[in-house]
């Protein structure tokens, strides 16, 4: 299994079961489109999508606080780019950045702050939070099938 997850040779030919394959795409087009919306749309996305309430102030702190979200959706964009490089030109790679993904979502799982939740900041859960368990098992699911040799 470890050779399967760190492959001596990156290549396009991932032994794993193309379901695998088929499933990870529609989820990282998921994964890629919320990475624009949290960066390009950060205000949409932070204030509609994520349920965080406009904070006032002087000075104003949302022009920070859209910075930072604008900046984790850039991240976010980054890891989605590297994980289209995997699916098009290393699909070897497939495991290990289906594992990459599994841990994002089950830290949301395990470590969920309680300032996210707080009625002070939020009008409501944030999707994330809400869909974090279902997309752990999911991924949990993908990771243990990519691991199994396609016969």
């Amino acid at each position: 299994m470890f050779e399967i997850l760190f492959p001596k040779s990156a290549d396009k030919n991932y032994k794993g079961y193309k379901l695998v394959f088929y499933l990870f795409i529609p989820f990282l087009l998921l994964m890629t489109w919320r990475s624009i919306i949290h960066m390009s749309f950060e205000e949409f996305g932070l204030h509609d999508i994520a349920n965080v309430k406009v904070l006032t102030g002087n000075p104003d702190p949302m022009p920070l606080i859209y910075a930072f979200f604008s900046a984790w959706g850039l991240i976010q964009l980054i890891f989605c780019a590297f994980a289209w490089i995997v699916v098009i030109r290393y699909r070897s790679l497939i495991p290990l950045t289906i594992l990459a993904f599994l841990v994002e979502w089950s830290v949301r799982v395990f470590n969920s702050s309680p300032i996210v939740n707080d009625p002070i900041y939020s009008d409501g859960i944030t999707p994330g939070m809400v869909y974090a368990p279902y997309m752990t098992l999911f991924l949990l699911a993908l990771f243990i099938l990519s691991l199994i040799k396609k016969k």
